[in-house]
């Protein structure tokens, strides 16, 4: 296989399937626990931003890692958990809402991040850089120059104007968060109580 030029539109579509698979993880999981389907990002389109950026993150740092699933695990929970750590925390302080809560997992770090989900950071990070890049790379170097960089385009346009409005207005649908949940129960009985709805 040819070397692949790791150019602009590379990086971009990988951002963009990473974030999108890590949308799809979240959905099948709250499916299987909520038995509902729930948008679990700040974002209404289908992606999870914080997946791209972990993905990309790891890509860099650990492609040369390749043949050491050991490092990569270790390197994978490390990394990741601290990404998820400062985005949660960043979150809750913008919008005082949490996305995501672990308290009463164990060994939970005030509900941002926890063992399990280290874990699974860490085995996550070994498939991603151990099968599904190499499959990402040979499925890259089959499309044509034109589409890659088109798509990329379009995809990082819909994604700025997406994250613009969700600037202002984020996603907070019902299922994302326990707490904005509690909170809108006291809302409603304070608006009941207060006859003011």
């Amino acid at each position: 296989m040819k070397k692949i030029s790791h150019s602009f539109d590379y990086y971009v579509l990988l951002f963009f399937v990473l974030a999108f698979t890590g949308w799809l993880w979240e959905g099948a999981l709250f499916f299987l626990t909520k038995h509902a389907f729930i948008n679990r990002g700040v974002y209404r389109g289908p992606y999870l931003p914080i997946y791209g950026v972990g993905g990309l993150l790891l890509c860099l740092l650990l492609r040369r890692l390749k043949k050491h699933p050991v490092a990569v695990f270790f390197v994978s929970m490390l990394l990741c958990s601290l990404l998820e750590y400062g985005t949660g925390y960043f979150l809750e302080k913008k919008w005082r809402i949490r996305w995501w809560n672990y308290e009463g997992h164990f060994l939970n770090l005030h509900g941002r991040i926890c063992l399990a989900g280290a874990v699974a950071f860490g085995l996550g990070g070994v498939l991603l850089i151990c099968l599904l890049l190499p499959l990402y790379d040979k499925c890259y170097a089959r499309l044509p120059k034109g589409f890659k960089l088109g798509a990329a385009m379009v995809l990082l346009a819909v994604f700025v104007a997406d994250a613009a409005y969700c600037a202002v207005r984020p996603n907070l649908g019902y299922g994302i968060s326990e707490k904005l949940e509690e909170d809108m129960v006291r809302e409603i009985g304070r608006c009941i109580s207060d006859s003011g709805c």
